[in-house]
């Protein structure tokens, strides 16, 4: 019995990671209380404890006594590789990922388009239709963009660039996070050109369209980063 209590625990841990990520639920904000995921989910309220606990557990969830369950982190610890989960200015943390990010991505990118082999490309140009069929459909495509950009990263055939992806990967959370998945259109159009380009074999058009890619996103937080500063000031 008691085995059946742990699995559907954390069967419902996951389900609720899931929800909280495909809201999106901010960082910062609270969830909805036992009661109403008890009845969301369709289980009792010690179940509902029980996966709050494995997710505050995992960094995801901060109960605060007579307050509520607020979103500490909206990906466990284990996804948050280089330990940036704790940062509370979000903004600010994604402004100083993507400065990295167009220190490298772009060369990266360049890279890849001198590397890449026909299979790989294939699989590039798959993945890109499969971000945009899950974008377009509303769902959260933060994974498998994150996918994309690291089979970019893999067709630089360095190695060394490989230990950098849990960078990339940290960057394309913060900034889905912080935004709530906006610039679809950008995303889409800017995806198929660094992949068209690679699979060309044009580094400098691979390299120009993830400068491009990236600078929209960049944009973006800026916007994000002034009005957060206004409503401080009021």
């Amino acid at each position: 019995m008691k085995n059946k209590e742990t699995l559907l625990g954390n069967q419902i841990e996951t389900k609720l990671l899931q929800y909280i990520q495909d809201e999106p639920i901010a960082v910062g904000e609270k969830i909805p209380n036992e009661f109403e995921l008890a009845e969301k989910f369709g289980v009792g309220r010690s179940t509902i404890r029980e996966a709050v606990k494995g997710l505050v557990s995992s960094g995801v969830l901060e109960v605060r006594r007579g307050s509520g369950t607020y979103v500490l982190n909206s990906h466990p610890v284990q996804d948050d590789p280089l330990g940036l989960g704790h940062y509370s200015d979000k903004y600010q943390l994604a402004l100083e990922l993507f400065e990295v990010r167009l220190m490298i991505e772009p060369e990266i990118a360049a890279t890849a388009a001198r590397n890449a082999t026909p299979e790989e490309i294939v699989q590039l140009q798959r993945l890109c239709k499969e971000v945009e069929t899950i974008y377009r459909s509303g769902r959260n495509h933060v994974n498998k963009d994150i996918e994309l950009h690291t089979m970019i990263a893999r067709c630089s055939k360095n190695r060394v660039v490989e230990v950098l992806v849990p960078l990339i990967d940290s960057a394309v959370h913060t900034f889905a996070n912080v935004t709530h998945r906006g610039l679809m259109e950008e995303t889409i159009e800017t995806h198929q050109a660094i992949v068209d380009a690679i699979e060309a074999h044009d580094q400098m058009g691979a390299r120009c369209a993830m400068v491009m890619h990236l600078t929209y996103n960049r944009q973006m937080i800026l916007r994000l980063l002034a009005e957060e500063e206004g409503k401080q000031c009021k």
